[in-house]
């Protein structure tokens, strides 16, 4: 050991607990000691780096019989001149490996000090952990980032139970349609992150398993502490009061009271040890930060945060010297975000500030969002649909947050966001969130509201909820269309009653009203689907009433630019040439139809494609297979659809017994599984 009140040991740091992960950045740091003298350990707060020294020195101690020297810089009290001295004279003329931990501590002193050690004493190696870069020419450097987090499911907002109606037609055989499509323990138990949390909480609560019940739980807890190890720990010693689920929706509340530990460390102590150490830009960045809800590059740092006394070049530049500081987010270069628990802490700093600081920094995020959402909704338009929805997508989290209407916009600014996002909520898969955002900032806006939201909470209801469920908004947007004069509202409204017909079986009447839609459109609607989408709508009508108006042509050339538009003209053709009796020609149109609702994440394309193709199979004899595919949309289809034509014919053809296996089995699986051809 050291002196007595010495920050120097001679013996490695006990580890205080297993030590879970990190095969990989052993096996780094390890190979890059053999060949450097200088490897730094670089990473935000909490993320592991001082475990994985301890770990590194120890090996290296069996291993190789290194002698090795600690120097903790956390709680050092010494003048940095006199710690320099110290180190000198305890390792002239040996062979070791020093040590350096918590060398954000030293500032801009840290690349100095490693510097002048190497220079000093040439048979001693330096292992140094920080939260910056040491700024220091020599050496190597290993990135310390999050443990590894179980995927994200399929978003949880779009999915909806299937009607429980025990066993009748259109009821769910297997009782999972309303499943969220969370992996087991079996699957999640292989993460890093979810072991570390498990190991901790049985060590907190002897009782706590890993189940079936509770994994998704506890992945989506570990998601939600970004797969940090202190985080992790933290809310693993609660486990014997929360459970996973209660441990989540409190951490969501409140994180920095969740966080708060009796062990003397709390939810914001890396926040605030952060802020002790850096310099006033640095700390209003740190602050301003908090603004964004996901991550954030250099650009999108200087739109939103360099203002006043930090200009945009400034926060660019604090930026890049914090980013060692902040979680970068996997396999995007240059984008990061904030640990939550900083978020909190730091959105709680903001708050505090004057209040022109605290507005000014959400109107320009708000604004921001505004411009993103626009410009996604004209890549849709345009024809670029995967680009429109990868960046709808990538910027989720910072438009969810636009879109509260309790923000600085107010409601009107949340709907605005909401509208020109429509296509994420009815072509994307994510129509129960796109629900919500219009329902909630409708709620709070003043009368008269607006006929664009109204339109587009009408159309989700019409095409997504129960039957009559869309008939009050349809009644109030077309009263506010006519009163603000918005042709294409009043056309996307035709195109709401025709699509609830169209589910209840009531093509004649679904026709009529995609010819009143089509003939109020106007020829570039500044929001909503273009004509192609609504000739698609009709002829989807027409395949049920007037088949030889549908012109089907095998090779393709008749297809919509509109990839969204191709995939239900796909579907329409697909219907035409079922009832000619052409099953293998309507096949080819419906893989054609899924790879691209596949591709968007069209779930309500998917469904119907599927049970199309459903009644394909049971047409052939192949019932089995049939089932399968009901089973694995059974969570998408519409609220309002009449039962599948496929069921009615399966509970008619097979025994109650194998058609519920069947569908059971179709229910656990993908349609890529079921469909070899996707």
């Amino acid at each position: 050991m050291g002196d007595p009140g010495s920050n120097l040991r001679h013996a490695v740091p006990a580890e205080p607990s297993s030590f879970v992960g990190r095969e990989r950045e052993l096996a780094r740091t390890a190979a890059l000691l053999s060949t450097e003298r200088l490897v730094s350990l670089v990473g935000p707060a909490g993320i592991g780096k001082t475990r994985l020294a301890a770990r590194t020195a120890r090996a290296l101690v069996q291993d190789e019989g290194a002698e090795v020297v600690w120097a903790g810089l956390a709680g050092l009290s010494a003048p940095r001149g006199t710690l320099a001295r110290e180190l000198e004279r305890r390792l002239e003329g040996r062979r070791a490996l020093l040590v350096l931990d918590g060398c954000e501590r030293l500032g801009e002193r840290a690349g100095v000090l490693a510097g002048r050690l190497l220079a000093r004493l040439p048979q001693v190696r330096i292992l140094a952990t920080s939260q910056r870069t040491l700024g220091f020419h020599a050496g190597a450097e290993v990135f310390v980032g999050p443990l590894p987090l179980p995927p994200e499911p399929h978003d949880p907002a779009s999915r909806r139970p299937a009607p429980d109606l025990a066993d009748g037609p259109g009821a769910d055989p297997s009782g999972t349609a309303g499943a969220d499509g969370c992996a087991g323990a079996a699957e999640v138990s292989g993460y890093a992150s979810v072991r570390l949390y498990a190991q901790r909480a049985r060590a907190a609560d002897p009782s706590f398993e890993l189940t079936d019940h509770n994994a998704a739980a506890v992945a989506a807890l570990c998601r939600a502490l970004d797969g940090i190890p202190a985080a992790l720990e933290l809310a693993a010693g609660r486990a014997g009061r929360y459970s996973p689920a209660e441990a989540l929706h409190r951490l969501t509340a409140d994180p920095l009271g969740f966080l708060a530990g009796e062990e003397g460390r709390s939810g914001g102590a890396d926040a605030l040890r952060a802020h002790r150490l850096s310099s006033p830009g640095e700390r209003l960045l740190w602050t301003r930060l908090s603004v964004f809800a996901g991550s954030f590059d250099e650009a999108a740092v200087a739109q939103v945060c360099g203002f006043g006394d930090l200009g945009p070049e400034d926060a660019a530049e604090t930026l890049r010297r914090l980013a060692p500081a902040l979680l970068a987010e996997p396999g995007e270069p240059g984008r990061y975000r904030l640990p939550l628990s900083v978020r909190a802490y730091e959105a709680r700093r903001l708050a505090h500030a004057p209040a022109a600081e605290a507005a000014l920094a959400e109107r320009r995020h708000h604004e921001r969002c505004r411009v993103i959402a626009e410009r996604a909704a004209w890549l849709w338009r345009s024809g670029a649909q995967p680009q429109a929805r990868a960046l709808a997508l990538r910027e989720l989290p910072e438009l969810r947050r636009a879109m509260d209407p309790l923000s600085e916009a107010g409601p009107a600014g949340a709907l605005e966001v909401a509208v020109s996002l429509w296509f994420l909520w009815s072509a994307c898969g994510l129509e129960a969130e796109g629900r919500r955002h219009l329902e909630r900032a409708l709620a709070l806006h003043p009368q008269p509201r607006p006929a664009r939201a109204l339109c587009l909470a009408a159309w989700l209801a019409a095409a997504f909820g129960r039957a009559g469920a869309a008939d009050p908004l349809l009644v109030e947007a077309w009263t506010a269309a006519v009163l603000e004069g918005e042709d294409a509202a009043l056309a996307y409204l035709a195109h709401a009653r025709g699509t609830a017909a169209l589910w209840q079986d009531r093509p004649g009447e679904a026709a009529d009203e995609f010819r009143d839609a089509l003939g109020q459109l106007p020829p570039e609607p500044e929001f909503g689907p273009g004509r192609e989408a609504l000739r698609a709508a009709l002829a989807m009508a027409l395949a049920y009433t007037d088949p030889a108006s549908v012109p089907v042509g095998d090779d393709g050339q008749d297809a919509p630019a509109d990839l969204w538009a191709r995939s239900w003209s796909d579907y329409a053709h697909a219907l035409v040439q079922r009832r000619e009796h052409r099953p293998a020609l309507a096949r080819t149109r419906l893989v054609a139809a899924l790879e691209i609702q596949l591709a968007l994440g069209d779930r309500l394309g998917q469904a119907l494609s599927a049970e199309l193709l459903a009644e394909l199979e049971a047409g052939l004899g192949h019932y089995e297979e049939s089932a399968k595919l009901l089973g694995a949309v059974a969570a998408s289809r519409p609220a309002s659809a009449c039962t599948p034509r496929a069921e009615r014919t399966l509970r008619a053809r097979m025994t109650p017994e194998a058609f519920r296996a069947a569908y059971a089995e179709g229910s656990r699986s993908t349609l890529r599984d079921l469909l070899p051809e996707l």
